[in-house]
C-alpha cells in the first residue's frame, strides 16, 4: 500500500519538475536575443545560481531603498506635526514649503535610485544570459 502511494508522490514529483522546467524555458525564450533551450544558457545548477545571485542583490538593495524611504517618511510625519508650532503664517508657508522639498526629493532620490538598480540588475540578468549562452558556445567550439 505504501509502495503506490510513493510511486504516486514520485510520480507527482517528476511531472512537476518536468513541467517547471518547459514553463522556465518559455519564460527565457520570450527575452529577445535569447536562445529557446535551457541548455543554450549553461548548466542549468550554474546558471540558476548565478540567478539567484543576481535577485538576492536586487532584492538587498531594494530593502535598503524601502528602509531608507521609511525612515525619511517617518521623520516627515513628526516633521509635519511640528508645523502647528508656527508662530505666524509666513513661518507656517517657510517650514510647509521646506517639508514639502524634503518629501519630494526624497521621493526623486528614491526613484532614481530604484530605476538605477532595475537598470544594473536588468544589465546583470542579461549578463547571466548571454554569459551562458557564450560558454557553451566556447565549448562547443573545442
Amino acid at each position: 500500500m505504501f509502495e503506490q502511494v510513493f510511486e504516486a508522490v514520485r510520480k507527482a514529483t517528476d511531472s512537476a519538475i518536468v513541467m517547471q522546467q518547459e514553463l522556465f524555458n518559455k519564460w527565457i525564450s520570450l527575452w529577445p536575443g535569447v536562445p529557446a533551450s535551457l541548455s543554450a544558457v549553461g548548466e542549468p545548477p550554474k546558471f540558476q545560481k548565478k540567478w539567484l545571485e543576481a535577485v538576492a542583490e536586487s532584492i538587498k538593495k531594494q530593502r535598503g531603498i524601502l528602509e531608507t524611504q521609511f525612515s525619511t517618511g517617518l521623520q516627515s510625519i513628526e516633521d509635519a506635526f511640528h508645523l502647528a508650532e508656527a508662530k505666524d503664517p509666513e513661518e507656517l508657508r517657510a517650514k510647509t514649503v521646506a517639508l514639502w522639498q524634503k518629501i519630494f526629493d526624497c521621493l526623486r532620490q528614491t526613484q532614481e535610485a530604484q530605476m538605477r538598480d532595475f537598470q544594473i540588475a536588468v544589465a546583470k540578468w542579461a549578463e547571466v544570459l548571454t554569459k551562458g549562452a557564450t560558454d557553451l558556445s566556447g565549448k562547443g567550439a573545442t
